[in-house]
């Protein structure tokens, strides 16, 4: 059975109406006999939400009391998530990074993930479980909750297909893949239907919104297929691939 990671974006969870057509989604794919891991980010505009709060308590927020506070959105999704596929009749949870855990080191809010424990989380596939796994952050070795920078759902997506072994990871956003241009400014932009990893990081280095470049670059370095596609649409997405296999 192919293992499956499925990442949604903030505009793809934004609503509860929303959630529980990712739900049937994720569904579809459990249908369909695969094996499959959820990463999600928070819902839209709850991560500016508590930044907002933060700034009223004071300028010089604490740092690694603002990596503890901005992470509770990707909690607060995957709960919501987890309970919508579980009333689908799934069986689910949430998954929070210190429980699995994701191991980060580096400095609060733009740590990078180092080692994911996975043996606790893939006894639960092998169960028939869907784990629903909390995006954006991880822990450090002091047993601190850590922040992967703004974006950095993806970032997760891409390690936990690494550290898992997946056999594609799928980013579901609110666009149909990557475009030659914004196709919200540029009615003539075209979607591109099959990309390679350099290329895709030179786009993302120079501004493209679809992913972080660091992703792209993890993504790159361990052959990790990736799959760009519309949550609110059946068309066809972007695959990023390997030069050679275009």
């Amino acid at each position: 059975m192919p293992l499956l990671v499925l990442k949604f974006g903030g505009t793809s969870i934004g609503s509860c109406e929303k959630i529980t057509k990712v739900a049937k989604l994720i569904k579809k794919y459990h249908d369909k006999k695969n094996k499959i891991i959820v990463v999600s980010s928070a819902m839209t505009g709850v991560t500016n939400d508590l930044i907002k709060k933060s700034r009223r308590i004071s300028d010089k927020f604490e740092k690694s009391e603002y990596d503890v506070l901005v992470s509770a959105g990707e909690q607060i999704a995957c709960s919501l998530l987890a309970g919508s596929l579980i009333k689908l009749g799934l069986k689910s949870r949430s998954w929070l990074s210190w429980q699995i855990p994701i191991l980060t080191d580096g400095k609060y809010a733009s740590s990078r993930i180092k080692k994911i424990d996975t043996k606790d989380v893939l006894s639960f596939i092998n169960k028939g479980g869907i784990p629903v796994i909390t995006g954006f952050q991880g822990i450090s070795i002091d047993k601190r909750v850590t922040t992967i920078g703004r974006g950095g759902s993806d970032a997760s997506a891409i390690a936990i297909a690494k550290f898992f072994s997946a056999d594609s990871c799928i980013i579901y956003t609110d666009v149909h893949g990557v475009y030659t241009t914004d196709p919200q400014v540029n009615l003539k932009a075209k979607k591109i239907n099959k990309i390679s990893y350099e290329e895709m990081l030179e786009m993302a280095s120079l501004g493209a919104r679809v992913m972080q470049p660091t992703s792209v670059q993890d993504a790159m370095l361990n052959n990790i297929k990736i799959e760009v596609k519309s949550t609110f649409s059946r068309k066809s997405g972007t695959k990023i691939i390997d030069e050679r296999n275009i």
